[in-house]
């Protein structure tokens, strides 16, 4: 019984844990290899 009890915590704990990694990433900025290859495809694209 005391396993139950500690699942939600558990999950609530998993559950911050994702949603901080979640906005850590959406903080960071594209690569430039990756604007590059968007540059590059817009430019194939416009032909």
């Amino acid at each position: 019984m005391a396993k139950e009890r500690e699942k939600p915590g558990a999950f609530h704990q998993i559950d911050e844990n994702l949603k901080r990694v979640y906005e850590e990433a959406l903080e960071q900025d594209v690569p430039d290899r990756f604007t590059q290859l968007l540059a590059k495809l817009r430019e194939k694209e416009s032909r």
